[in-house]
């Protein structure tokens, strides 16, 4: 028999508590809604709830409003990996508004990616 397939459900979304990223904990729940009142410190996102795919991969992608590095360039989408350590796995993927706020204003999409298909989609307005 082969391997399961992992399952992945979008357990929350919206604005969260500060995240701490140096810890394994999942910041708490705030308000479940997709229009965030953009303020410096929001922490907005969602959590995905993943079963039966310990050892595997997800790839995730933030397309954000055109805003600009130190230098001037605009910055690419945000993207990267996430191990999946158990067979009863929450990951949270999200952002945090930082200075200035008035460029990080405007449509945020976050998607998550399993072998190249989507399993998790959320589009979050910051106003």
């Amino acid at each position: 028999m082969g391997k399961r397939r992992p399952t992945f459900k979008m357990y929350s979304y919206g604005e969260y508590s500060i995240w701490n990223r140096d810890s394994h904990e999942i910041p708490k729940i705030m308000d479940i809604k997709t229009d965030i009142e953009a303020r410096i410190g929001t922490e907005f996102g969602y959590v995905l709830h993943i079963k039966n795919g310990k050892g595997e991969v997800v790839e995730f992608r933030i397309d954000h409003p055109p805003f600009t590095d130190d230098e001037g360039n605009i910055r690419p989408a945000f993207t990267g990996e996430q191990f999946i350590r158990t067979n009863d796995y929450r990951f949270y993927l999200g952002d945090c508004i930082w200075e200035p706020l008035e460029d990080k204003l405007g449509k945020w999409e976050i998607t998550t990616y399993y072998k190249g298909e989507v399993v998790a989609h959320k589009i979050f307005n910051l106003k």
